[in-house]
């Protein structure tokens, strides 16, 4: 297996337009429903099965049929789904997404399994059959962020494995007493420009990179920062990599396409520049369509996004 995908995995339920909720009681009609399976490890994982990568899921779902629709969306595209265990005690993690006529999304969400992912559940003879370890999600698995998290990524590095992380919005505002122990550990980190400012209290990304690079060795950073592309850093290069023009449809999703992306071109043993483009091609092909994943076609489709920007 070329990429294993740890971490979250969810059921998004978008209702459109809804732009105020009723008094309690009351009944609103809306005009569109649409089910998507979404969660960013999900979203990763499925990404690089489109790509042509091989990509293997792990976390923990309900006995539901929401959990039912991830594992069966995760097959349909050829994801290894071995490593993802069905809790019969929790249901599927859910979010509720209310969009407004503007397109602004109101979310509910229900942690769920998410949330009772802890260490004893990983099936460690699959993680050694991986070359990258990815854990996304990190700082919404009450159970497995923190000391647990970092557990796996130094076995998994002491296994020779790459050690892959994302970030997700830290809503109890702990940031980095929780993530610390695990950024030791990582060979390649890939937040949002926000959660990294939230992080290291730095607001540029080249002080950003400097903080994580100077106090955690982080090897490689690629900062996401949506419409203004993204910021690359190893120890020998930077690079500054647009956000390709594309018709915006959903946003929802591309920062984990982007990362399917960087993961992909580091697997096929692709220079920085163009590994950095492809996952920049990856973000934008994501924000076509309704939906984390729908826009994202085969390699060559996502490709004809760099070409096309260079002509």
């Amino acid at each position: 297996m070329d990429v294993l995908s740890l971490g979250i995995y969810v059921v998004d339920v978008l209702g459109r337009p809804i732009d105020q909720f009723p008094e309690k009681g009351k009944l609103v009609l809306f005009d569109e429903l649409e089910i998507h399976t979404g969660g960013c490890a999900n979203n990763t994982a499925l990404v690089l099965a489109r790509l042509g990568i091989s990509a293997g899921a792990m976390g923990k779902i309900g006995t539901d049929a929401f959990g039912d629709l991830i594992l069966q969306t995760l097959t349909d595209n050829d994801v290894d789904t071995a490593g993802v265990q069905q809790d019969v005690n929790t249901s599927t993690s859910f979010t509720f997404v209310a969009v407004a006529s503007d397109g602004e999304r109101t979310f509910y969400h229900y942690i769920g399994a998410n949330g009772e992912l802890c260490e004893a559940d990983l099936n460690w003879e699959l993680i050694k059959t991986t070359k990258i370890l990815h854990i996304a999600g990190a700082l919404v698995m009450p159970r497995f962020d923190g000391a647990p998290m970092a557990n796996v990524l130094r076995e998994a590095k002491s296994l020779g494995i790459t050690t892959s992380l994302d970030t997700a919005y830290d809503a109890t505002g702990k940031w980095m007493e929780t993530l610390a122990p695990c950024l030791y550990h990582v060979d390649l980190f890939m937040p949002s420009i926000v959660e990294a400012q939230q992080l290291t209290g730095r607001s540029e990304c080249r002080e950003i990179t400097q903080f994580l690079r100077d106090n955690y060795n982080i090897q490689t950073i690629a900062i996401k920062m949506g419409e203004n592309g993204s910021y690359v850093s190893t120890p020998e290069t930077e690079l500054l990599v647009p956000a390709y023009s594309v018709n915006v449809v959903d946003a929802t999703g591309a920062g984990d396409a982007y990362v399917a992306g960087f993961l992909a071109g580091t697997i096929m043993g692709w220079d920085l520049q163009t590994t950095a483009e492809l996952a920049s091609a990856a973000g934008a092909a994501c924000v076509t369509a309704i939906g984390t994943t729908a826009g994202i076609q085969n390699l060559e489709e996502t490709l004809k996004i760099v070409s096309g920007y260079k002509l």
